[in-house]
C-alpha cells in the first residue's frame, strides 16, 4: 500500500500466494487453492498496471490473508479448513478484473481471461502426463519426481500448467526481465502480446521438446539456467520448434553441470555453518554461566582478603574468561526486536481505517537484539502503547489542518542498545497531553484532593495515564475508554526489570521511553544492607544515590519528603517494611543512611539503607514453591562472600506499603 509501483513487490507476493496454492492443491485442501487463486489473481491484474492500490483494495487482501494464516493453523492441527466467506471470494473477484476507469470492475473481463492464452501445442509426450504427476512426492529437499530425482521449480510450474490448462493457476510467477533469451530467438517471439515470461517460455519448451532437450534459459553471461533438467529420454518423434536454441543449449551442457555442481557445493558449505539447537538446551547452559558468575564473585572477593600475587593474576583472568563467556552465551539467546515490530504496520493500519484517521508508521532499529524471553514478553505491552498514540495522540484529518499540521499523522517506534539496556520509544507528532485535564481527571476518580492535585508538576501528571482506572475518555470503544491497559503496561515492563517514562509536548506530541535490560538471567543490581541482612535493588530502578540529610526533610499531607535539587520527594525507610528485630537499623530520625532514589511506574522515591555494598551482577533464583508469589520480592541469589540476598521488586514493595504509590 505505501510502495504500490513497487513491482519487485507485487511479483513477490504474486509468487507467495501462487507457491502456497499449488502445495494445497498436490495435497487436495480446496479451501486454500480457492483462496490464494483468487488472491493470486488481483496481484496479476495490479503487476500488470491494470488496476491501482487502494485502501479499499488492502482491506480484502488483508483479509484473506487473515483467512489463509487461520487455514494454514487449522491444517497445522490436523482438520481440514473451512471455506472462505462467501462474500470475500466475490470481493476479490470483483478485484481481480481491470479497472477500465469507470469504477465499475465487474463489467471488465478477468485479468486470466484478458491474458492471451498460448498457442495450442501437440500433445505432450507420455511421461508428461498427468498421470505420473500424482506418483510425485514432496520431500525435505524438494520436489522427487517418480524416478527419485529432483524436479526444478520451472518444471514444477510447468506440471501445474498441465494438470489446470496454461493460466488457470494463476501462471509462473514473473521474474525481473535481467536475464537474456535464448541464443538465435528474435525478443518479439519471446515477449509476444501481453508479454510471456522466461520461465513461461522454459514450459513451453518443455511442452514442445520434452525435458531438458532445450538445455534451459541462459543467463546473461551465456550459461545455462541455474534449474538443470534431467538427462532427457530418446524421443520417439520430433515436433517443430526454435531451431536455433537447440545448438548453444547442446554445446553448454557440461557448464551448466559443473556450474550446478559447484553451486552445490557452495550451498552444502553454507549449511554447515548452522546448527539447529533446542531452546531448552541454551537456557541450562545460560543456568550454568550464571552459577559461573557466583563462583567468580566469590573468588573475587577472597582474593581481597588474600594478599597473594598470582592467585589475583588467575582470578583477574577468570574474571575477564567469564564475562566473555557469558556475553557469547547471551548473544546465542538473542533475537532481532523486529520479531515484535513485524506485527504494528498491520495494527496502526487496521486502527487508524477504524478510527478514520491517517497516519504513518515508521520504524527504527529493528535489527536491535534482545533476550528471546524479553522479546516475548515486550508484545502485549507495546500493542497497548502503540495502540495508545493512535488513539489519543494523533488528532483527526480535519483537527490537524485546523491546527496547522498535514492530514497524516506520524507514529514512531524505535529500538537501540545503550550500555547494557534496550531503550523502546513510541513517539507520535499529535496533540499531546494536557496535565490540567489529568489533574481535573484525578480529582474526578478520587485518586487526590485538589491542593495535593495543584502541587503535581506536569511530568508527574503525565504519569496519571499508568494509574489502574485512569482514562481521560469521555466515550467507551472497543479501542479505548475503559481505563484499562497503561497499568498494565507499567506492571509488565516491571516484572521485566524495566522502567517508562513520558515526556508530552501540548500541541506536539508524546513520547514514551521504556527501558530494559539485555537479559532476565543476569541482573545488574545495587546491593544494600539493612540491620544484617544484605539486599538487592535492580540497577534499572536506581536513578541516584546520596546521604541522609535530616535538614532537609519535611513532612507534607503526612509524607516524610527529602528536598532534591529543589525538588520533594517521597522518602521510606526499607528497614520498617523488611527488617523486624536484630541488628543496627537506621530508624527515622537518625542522621546515619544513605538514601537510594528509585523510580517506580515514571515516579521517583528516596529509599533509606543502612549501608552500601556497591554494584554486583547476580543469578536469579525462584524463592521456592512456599515463598512464591511473595509480594515486593523478585527472587533470591547467593553474594560474593557466600550469603543469601533478597532481590527487592520495587513496584511490588511500594504496592504493599505505599499504595498511593
Amino acid at each position: 500500500e505505501q510502495c504500490p509501483d513497487d513491482s519487485d513487490l507485487l511479483n513477490s507476493i504474486f509468487r507467495g500466494f501462487h507457491t502456497v496454492k499449488g502445495g494445497a492443491g498436490f495435497l487436495a485442501i480446496t479451501p486454500l487453492v480457492e483462496t490464494c487463486h483468487n488472491s493470486e489473481d488481483v496481484f496479476n491484474v495490479l503487476r500488470q498496471g491494470q488496476r491501482r492500490v487502494t485502501p479499499h483494495l488492502m482491506d480484502t487482501i488483508l483479509q484473506a490473508l487473515d483467512v489463509v494464516n487461520d487455514m494454514m493453523d487449522m491444517i497445522r492441527e490436523g482438520d481440514m479448513p473451512e471455506p472462505a466467506d462467501p462474500e470475500l471470494i466475490a470481493n476479490l473477484e470483483r478485484l481481480a478484473k481491470p479497472d477500465d476507469g469507470s469504477g465499475d470492475a465487474e463489467a471488465a473481463q478477468p485479468a486470466a481471461e484478458a491474458a492471451p492464452e498460448p498457442e495450442p501445442q501437440p500433445e505432450p509426450e507420455p511421461q508428461a502426463e498427468p498421470e505420473p504427476v500424482q506418483e510425485t512426492v514432496a520431500t525435505a529437499e524438494g520436489v522427487k519426481a517418480p524416478g527419485g530425482d529432483d524436479i526444478t521449480e520451472e518444471e514444477f510450474e510447468a506440471l501445474l500448467d498441465q494438470l489446470h490448462g496454461k493460466g488457470k493457476h494463476g501462471g509462473v510467477p514473473p521474474e525481473p526481465a535481467k536475464e537474456a533469451v535464448p541464443a538465435g530467438v528474435p525478443v518479439a517471439d519471446v515477449k509476444a502480446g501481453d508479454d510471456i515470461t522466461e520461465d513461461e517460455f522454459e514450459a513451453l519448451l518443455d511442452q514442445l521438446h520434452g525435458k531438458g532437450k532445450h538445455g534451459g534459459v541462459p543467463d546473461q553471461a551465456g550459461a545455462p539456467s541455474s534449474a538443470t533438467t534431467p538427462e532427457p529420454k530418446p524421443e520417439p518423434k520430433a515436433t517443430p520448434a526454435p531451431k536455433a536454441s537447440d545448438k548453444p543449449a547442446a554445446d553448454k551442457k557440461p557448464a551448466a553441470k559443473a556450474a550446478e555442481a559447484s553451486r552445490s557445493v557452495a550451498k552444502a558449505t553454507q549449511g554447515e555453518t548452522t546448527v539447529r539447537v533446542d531452546t531448552q538446551r541454551l537456557d541450562d547452559i545460560m543456568n550454568m554461566v550464571g552459577e559461573l558468575v557466583l563462583v567468580r564473585n566469590r573468588l573475587a572477593t577472597l582474593k581481597s582478603t588474600m594478599a597473594d600475587e598470582e592467585l589475583a593474576n588467575a582470578v583477574g583472568n577468570l574474571d575477564v574468561v567469564t564475562a566473555d563467556l557469558q556475553l557469547s552465551v547471551m548473544k546465542t539467546r538473542m533475537q532481532p526486536v523486529k520479531k515484535v515490530f513485524g506485527r504494528f504496520p498491520r495494527v496502526v493500519r487496521d486502527l487508524a481505517r477504524n478510527l478514520k484517521k491517517e497516519v504513518d508508521l515508521v520504524l527504527h532499529g529493528e535489527d536491535t537484539d534482545l533476550d528471546k524471553n524479553l522479546v516475548e514478553a515486550l508484545a502485549d505491552p507495546l500493542v497497548h502503547l502503540v495502540r495508545n498514540a493512535v488513539d489519543h495522540g494523533i488528532e483527526a484529518p480535519a483537527d490537524r489542518e485546523r491546527a496547522g499540521k498535514p492530514r497524516r499523522g506520524n507514529v514512531i517506534l524505535s529500538a537501540a542498545q545503550e550500555g547494557d539496556h534496550i531503550l523502546l520509544s513510541i513517539e507520535d507528532d499529535g496533540k499531546g497531553m494536557d496535565a490540567d485535564v489529568l489533574r481535573r481527571k484525578a480529582v474526578e476518580k478520587g485518586m487526590m484532593d485538589e491542593d495535593a492535585a495543584a502541587r503535581l508538576e506536569d511530568k508527574d501528571c503525565y504519569n496519571l495515564i499508568f494509574q489502574a482506572g485512569f482514562s481521560t475518555k469521555t466515550e467507551i470503544s472497543d479501542v479505548s475508554g475503559r481505563g484499562v491497559g497503561m497499568d498494565v503496561v507499567k506492571t509488565r515492563i516491571a516484572q521485566m526489570n524495566g522502567s517508562v517514562e513520558i515526556d508530552s509536548v501540548r500541541g506536539k506530541g508524546s513520547k514514551i521511553t521504556v527501558k530494559l535490560p539485555l537479559t532476565v538471567a543476569i541482573l545488574p543490581t545495587l546491593m544494600v544492607i539493612l540491620g544484617r541482612q544484605p539486599f538487592a535493588l535492580p540497577l534499572a530502578s536506581v536513578v541516584e544515590i546520596f546521604n541522609l540529610d535530616l535538614s532537609r526533610t519535611n513532612t507534607v499531607d503526612g509524607q516524610l519528603t527529602i528536598r532534591v535539587r529543589d525538588r520533594a520527594l517521597p522518602l521510606f525507610y526499607l528497614s520498617n517494611w523488611l527488617v523486624t528485630k536484630g541488628g543496627f537499623t537506621t530508624k527515622e530520625g537518625d542522621h546515619n543512611g544513605h538514601v537510594v532514589v528509585v523510580n517506580v511506574g515514571g515516579v521517583q522515591v528516596g529509599l533509606v539503607v543502612d549501608f552500601l555494598i556497591g554494584q554486583e551482577e547476580v543469578v536469579i533464583k525462584p524463592l521456592g514453591a512456599l515463598l512464591q508469589g511473595l509480594e515486593g520480592m523478585a527472587g533470591a541469589t547467593i553474594t560474593g562472600d557466600g550469603k543469601i540476598a533478597l532481590i527487592l521488586d520495587v513496584p511490588g514493595l511500594m504496592r504493599k506499603y505505599a499504595r498511593r504509590y
